[in-house]
């Protein structure tokens, strides 16, 4: 993690990603097959890994800017109004069709279950954004998108990235500076195989029991988990703002266990909140 760190709310701070328009709905439980339940919205709004880091890295940074693709829908427009009011500068290539959709089912445990509904939209290169103020960023917090857009987000100071996104970072054959994701989820499991050399700093995230980390590759530890600040609302949206506060946290000079810290203190703050994040 070269370069001189800025104070956290003077960070050139950017997302890379994606949106889903997303309908979260409370159920006593998931529905077995077959099943009709009842379910009553209590969320909606831009959520998806790519809008949910932005809204946090902006609540830090002051403001950020996300890089993203959208349909030529209504939900595209209320998504860039909303994450505006946010502090989220969207700059957004505009896909024939309609914005990704999703609904989430959170259960009385507070677990949350999604279903996607749509392909992924996600920048390319060839969309006329402006790439250059990505590449001369402080903090880039890279959750979907081409490897060749991973490749021009490592000119910033701070790359990381979501271990979701493990293949595009394979792709690109760029060094990341951390990589986050969840120990439970099979789609986000570390193969060190696959990258040319390990992230600085690895993270899976356990919930409430914290999670584990790797530095270099070699040393490896445990972080602790926070308690959250009130009653916990639901799990939807935790990991993704885990991650944006621990690229930020890396991007103003914390050490790897005051940022896993500082990370984990957002995540919780999250789990009180209904939702991902505060609609404005």
């Amino acid at each position: 993690m070269a370069g001189t760190a800025r104070v956290g709310r003077n960070l050139r701070t950017a997302v890379v990603g994606h949106v889903e328009w997303t309908s979260i709905a409370r159920v006593a439980r998931v529905p077995e097959r077959g099943e009709v339940v009842h379910a009553d919205v209590i969320w909606e709004g831009p959520a998806g890994g790519g809008a949910v880091a932005a809204v946090q890295m902006a609540a830090l940074a002051g403001e950020t800017t996300f890089f993203t693709a959208l349909g030529d829908d209504d939900a595209g427009r209320r998504t860039v109004e909303v994450l505006g009011r946010l502090g989220v500068r969207v700059v957004t290539a505009t896909r024939p069709g309609p914005t990704r959709a999703a609904v989430s089912l959170v259960d009385d445990s507070g677990e949350r279950t999604t279903t996607t509904l749509g392909p992924r939209l996600q920048p390319s290169l060839d969309d006329p954004l402006p790439w250059a103020a990505l590449a001369a960023g402080d903090v880039v917090h890279f959750v979907a998108g081409e490897p060749d857009v991973l490749r021009r987000a490592r000119g910033a100071r701070v790359l990381t990235a979501t271990l979701r996104e493990l293949a595009a970072v394979a792709a690109s054959g760029v060094h990341v500076d951390a990589l986050a994701g969840s120990a439970a989820d099979p789609a986000e499991r570390y193969d060190p195989a696959l990258l040319d050399a390990p992230p600085d700093l690895l993270v899976l995230t356990e919930g409430r029991q914290g999670g584990r980390f790797r530095l270099g590759g070699s040393t490896e530890g445990r972080y602790r988990a926070v308690p959250a600040p009130g009653p916990e609302a639901d799990s939807y949206g935790m990991g993704d703002n885990f991650a944006a506060a621990l690229a930020h946290a890396l991007g103003r000079g914390d050490s790897p266990m005051a940022a896993l810290s500082a990370a984990a203190g957002r995540a919780a703050r999250c789990a009180a909140t209904r939702g991902p994040y505060d609609l404005p």
